[in-house]
């Protein structure tokens, strides 16, 4: 039987505990999962996260950034990588032309957390080209002004799914939850994605729909 497993890759000076808060969501929702912490070389950077498939010692991996906290199971989305090769959601903000190097409608996803096997090679592969040579830099509004983001892994992400037509399984983004952006869900989530704890008011409504009875609950948060 295929091993599968989770993988958090850290570099530099990271942040201990949101990786062992991390770990700890893990093993309360998949405690028979083993856990793998590649860690990087101190000048490595976001681009880096390319080499994920070079660093994983599972057949089925599940890739997440070291501010997420599991919030139920996760089979569904290695089910859909074990059958495609490769499944994610969304990024929040799903058009790559906000980097310098791309433009057009080109979707882009996020990649703090990939569910993946062997089958999405053509991808990684691509992916780590491409982050040599595009421009991953960012030009946002901040304050008054303006500013820069150097260098992001998404971009080149974006462009190998484009470049090798990957056909990926898109996860909706429950399992990739933004509190940030995203402000209302419908059904249970399943990846809380930001430094800030999760709401009790939020883990307690989670609870509630993952009740294989749940009637899903159409309301906004407001008690979040």
């Amino acid at each position: 039987m295929a091993s599968r497993g989770v993988l958090y890759l850290v570099w530099g000076q990271f942040d201990q505990t949101l990786l062992d808060r991390a770990i700890a969501s893990v093993r309360e929702y998949h405690p028979e999962l083993p856990v793998e912490v590649a860690r990087l070389g101190d000048d490595a950077t976001l681009l880096n996260k390319a080499s994920m498939l070079d660093l994983t010692p599972f057949d089925e991996t599940v890739f997440l950034d070291a501010d997420t906290v599991v919030l139920g199971d996760l089979g569904f989305g290695f089910d859909k990588a074990k059958r495609q090769g490769l499944a994610c959601s969304i990024c929040e903000c799903p058009w790559a032309r906000r980097y310098g190097g791309i433009d057009g409608d080109i979707v882009e996803y996020n990649t703090g957390v990939l569910f993946f096997t062997e089958g999405a090679k053509p991808v990684f592969d691509a992916w780590k080209a491409r982050v040599r040579d595009i421009d991953s830099s960012i030009i946002f509004r901040s304050g008054d002004g303006l500013a820069r983001m150097p260098l992001n892994d998404q971009a080149g992400f974006a462009m190998a799914v484009e470049e090798t037509g990957f056909n990926l399984f898109v996860l909706p983004y429950n399992w990739n939850f933004r509190p940030k952006w995203h402000k209302s869900w419908y059904g249970p989530l399943k990846v809380w994605h930001d430094y800030e704890p999760v709401p009790e008011p939020i883990r307690r409504r989670n609870a509630d729909q993952m009740a294989i009875d749940a009637i899903v609950d159409l309301s906004i948060l407001r008690d979040s």
